[in-house]
């Protein structure tokens, strides 16, 4: 068994990587990330050097770990500015430092992909070898698994990866008929609220439609696009991904992707978020408006999101990063995980004790944040169990 790095996805065949893709994550797929790399979306030049992970036996790859070297911490969702900052402070180099994570998705899922789940652990084990021989080869600070299922965290835990724990917001599916089935699971006081915020989109005359991929054209991410940056804009700096991109990733994985667009009375379209979805789970990932409209971003990217996980039978909905508003339009306060190798001791010690406090301090906010949910005592209950 050895483990290779490769400079571009396009070292290894599409049929190679499928072969060990036994789970449907949409931003584990070798288009998806090609997808990152022809679009120039992800290159040295962005901060983000591909150096994928091939596990191979007997010339047969057996596993796959999409890879990065990192310059800067941009477009992670897990900050370690202030590490970097310290050991610039004690006059050392924290960049580079090797990532494995989905560019620009903060969407919890597998980071290792395995053609014989019988190897897990001995695969693990040598990736987490191989990672440290590179890291004390080529100068790597360090290196991070962000946002991993919690059992490959696990089994990190075990190669000396150090734990970091935070937080998201998900919604679950309780085996829901339509979107007034979840109300009833709500208290009488957030039943309203929400049915009163859909009611403002009739009120000012707008609809809004879901597309899947294969229906999406060109012209629709042209508007999309628009949308995208202005967001980014408002935030005085450019969207992560180019347009290039968007146009392609419709081509490749239609099957992955569903728009939602909103059309104001004049037959212009006004807001939009772009999703990715599998077998189970929804994934938001994109939104933004040219015109602001009451309760329009709770609708395009929760309600409409919500409706088509209930109609496909998704089990769960991932609609992104943070946000407390979130809470009481029905999506959980959820653990998310992160492991991570520092090389230098020292720093490794003082991460360890910064993370076991950042920890506690996460159990304890997303404990209380669970209190705000606004279901009825008995699905609470049964919602604990679940999450």
């Amino acid at each position: 068994m050895k483990v290779e790095f490769l400079n571009s996805i396009e070292d290894i065949s599409k049929e190679d990587w499928d072969g060990t893709f036994n789970n449907a994550y949409p931003f584990l797929k070798y288009e998806f990330l090609k997808c990152l790399e022809i679009t120039k979306c992800v290159s040295s030049d962005q901060g983000w050097q591909p150096l994928h992970a091939i596990v191979t036996e007997k010339e047969k790859v057996i596993a796959v770990m999409p890879l990065y070297i990192k310059t800067d911490s941009q477009g992670e969702f897990i900050f370690d500015w202030s590490w970097a900052d310290a050991y610039y402070r004690n006059g050392l180099e924290y960049y580079p430092k090797l990532v494995s994570s989905i560019p620009f998705t903060p969407a919890t899922g597998p980071r290792i992909l395995f053609s014989n789940n019988s190897k897990k652990e001995v695969i693990v084990n040598k990736i987490s070898e191989s990672l440290k021989k590179l890291s004390e080869d080529q100068k790597f600070s360090s290196v991070h698994i962000l946002l991993a299922e919690k059992e490959e965290i696990n089994q990190f835990s075990q190669e000396d990866f150090s734990l970091r724990t935070s937080y998201s917001f998900h919604w679950f599916n309780n085996n829901y008929r339509n979107f007034d089935m979840f109300l009833e699971d709500m208290t009488s006081r957030q039943r309203k609220n929400i049915k009163k915020e859909r009611g403002k989109i009739l009120q000012q005359d707008v609809t809004l439609s879901r597309i899947k991929g294969s229906e999406i054209t060109v012209e629709m991410m042209e508007i999309f696009y628009q949308f995208y940056q202005v967001t980014y804009l408002k935030r005085g700096m450019r969207g992560y991904l180019n347009f290039d991109f968007f146009k392609t990733i419709i081509q490749v994985i239609p099957e992955s992707i569903m728009l939602v667009l909103a059309e104001n009375k004049n037959g212009n379209f006004v807001a939009g978020a772009l999703n990715f979805y599998d077998d189970k789970k929804l994934y938001g990932r994109y939104w933004g408006c040219l015109e602001e409209y009451d309760s329009l971003h709770f609708e395009t990217c929760y309600y409409q999101g919500i409706e088509f996980c209930i109609e496909n039978g998704l089990e769960s909905f991932d609609p992104g990063v943070q946000g407390e508003h979130k809470i009481k339009r029905g999506f959980c306060p959820i653990e998310t995980y992160s492991a991570h190798w520092i090389k230098d001791i020292r720093f490794k010690e003082a991460i360890d004790d910064f993370l076991e406090k950042e920890r506690a301090h996460i159990l304890e906010y997303n404990q209380d944040r669970k209190v705000l949910l606004p279901f009825k005592k008995e699905v609470m209950s049964e919602l604990y169990e679940r999450i």
